[in-house]
């Protein structure tokens, strides 16, 4: 589901009032599935991604940017490998950040700490985009909960996870983000949009 995911990813954006001026942080990009699309519809530059692995970094640039025509668009410093989430090395503020498919795999100390370092390069009333399983009941928090027809099963205590929304505002809990479940959008496997807006 590559294309699919990639352009589900702009296309929401978009609607959500990105524009090719603004800044956008993409956390944990991987090969750039969303990155493609975001670097051609941006302006140059404009473009931020991280990940844990610099191989899927390095994939993203030197494969999908090239057969694409995109890599003149693109600084490769604006690509770094960073599991902590150390947004700041970047040196600017951003005005919208993406987690697609990223808090899936994390525990929720995992999820707080992205959300702490994030809060400080993130302008005034931008949005983090994070995807989650969302768990909809806390009384089906405590098991496995299959998705996707049975392809995917979450769990409470192990990856892939899957979280209430109350566990979002937790994680959020003392940090300045206001936290907006917006739930369906379109994944074909399931996945909730939650929206979190800096506070001034």
């Amino acid at each position: 589901m590559w294309e699919a995911i990639g352009k589900l990813q702009i296309d929401f954006l978009r609607a959500r009032g990105l524009t090719p001026d603004m800044r956008l942080l993409d956390v944990g990009c991987g090969c750039l599935r969303g990155g493609v699309h975001f670097v051609e519809y941006l302006e140059p530059g404009g473009y931020y991604g991280m990940d844990l692995w610099q191989e899927l970094l390095d994939a993203g640039y030197d494969i999908e940017l090239a057969e694409a025509g995109l890599q003149d668009r693109l600084p490769r410093e604006n690509l770094i490998a960073d599991g902590e989430f150390r947004a700041e090395r970047f040196g600017v503020t951003f005005d919208a950040a993406l987690a697609q498919s990223v808090f899936t795999h994390l525990p929720v100390n995992h999820i707080r700490l992205c959300l702490a370092r994030l809060a400080p390069v993130m302008r005034p009333g931008g949005a983090l985009y994070a995807t989650i399983f969302p768990c909809e009941r806390d009384a089906d928090w405590f098991g496995p909960v299959k998705r996707a027809g049975g392809a995917i099963t979450t769990w409470p205590d192990r990856d892939p996870y899957h979280y209430t929304y109350a566990d979002m505002e937790r994680a959020a809990a003392g940090l300045p983000w206001e936290v907006e479940a917006v739930g369906d959008w379109g994944h074909p496997r399931g996945q909730a949009m939650v929206v979190l807006t800096r506070r001034a």
